[in-house]
């Protein structure tokens, strides 16, 4: 159960990915546990090589976890079938890449594009048309239905990839890195929009970043490290709105996270300033637990 007393949404236990190049083996997430509540807005932040984009290819239905177990909305996604899983990535989640030529197909136009998903579908062409029209209009570009991507601004792509991702009411939407190729005033701008559709639509967001700031932005961080969830970052007030700026007046409060086998990543300064290398001697007293380094032995 979290906070708020609802089954999460999203479930992921114990997740290892192992990926295969040439003769080595490289592991991308290493025991990763995280759960993200219904109508939830989480960052995942981390260094390159972590295991964020893996994370989010996993929850999107693109890539299998070497072992572990992940559902969402109550979906085991290991259990799926071939067809099962199209179907999930159609109804169920929305996911926008970082590189725009990804998301929109550069010979349709702004409604073309948003309208597409829902071919897939048993939408009819009047209803897929006034949807596409609702949405383009959402993200604040109804001047612009007519324009293919060369005409628009990088934000505005950007933009027209939300409505495509929404196009086919997703409950999840996922996105890698969505304002890494566009200047501070434009991503501030889509940021604001995820807020938007998050509080117009009730949408789970995901969203990879390296915003330093981030933490300002929205209600929950979560760290990767190693393959691994460190560390959270939480605003007093959870469920805030996602905004684009950030704000700094608002009292952050940070966590180390200790998964289901009861690991924790100590953070390394930590380590370093009491001394703990290797092993260290662990107690409880009062409902506290403490580390010690392990004490010199004389030889």
């Amino acid at each position: 159960m979290t906070y708020s007393g609802r089954p999460p949404y999203i479930v992921c236990e114990d997740l290892f990915k192992i990926y295969k190049v040439a003769d080595l083996e490289v592991v991308a997430l290493r025991g990763l546990d995280l759960t993200v509540e219904q109508g939830e807005v989480v960052a995942i932040v981390g260094a390159s090589g972590s295991g964020k984009s893996t994370l989010l290819n996993i929850l999107a239905g693109y890539d299998t976890p070497s072992a572990g177990g992940v559902s969402v909305g109550g979906k085991d996604l290991l259990r799926l079938t071939a067809g099962e899983v199209e179907v999930y990535r159609r109804e169920d989640v929305g996911f926008i890449w970082q590189q725009t030529s990804r998301n929109l197909f550069p010979y349709l136009s702004t409604l073309e594009n948003v309208a597409l998903p829902m071919m897939l579908t048993n939408v009819s062409t009047g209803q897929r048309r006034q949807r596409a029209e609702e949405l383009v209009r959402l993200v604040g570009l109804g001047h612009r239905m007519d324009h293919t991507p060369e005409r628009l601004s990088g934000g505005e792509q950007q933009r027209v990839a939300i409505a495509v991702a929404l196009a086919n009411h997703p409950p999840l939407l996922l996105a890698d890195e969505p304002t890494g190729e566009l200047d501070d005033a434009t991503a501030a701008e889509v940021l604001d929009l995820f807020g938007t559709v998050n509080q117009e639509m009730g949408t789970t967001v995901m969203i990879v970043t390296h915003d330093p700031d981030i933490a300002y932005k929205v209600g929950r961080v979560v760290m990767i490290r190693d393959g691994k969830t460190s560390t959270e970052i939480r605003r007093r007030v959870t469920f805030q709105r996602m905004t684009g700026t950030a704000e700094t007046e608002q009292p952050l409060e940070e966590f180390s996270l200790v998964d289901s086998s009861g690991r924790v990543q100590i953070p390394r300064e930590y380590l370093e300033q009491s001394k703990i290398k290797g092993r260290a001697r662990v107690s409880v007293e009062d409902g506290k637990v403490t580390l010690v380094p392990e004490a010199p032995t004389d030889e």
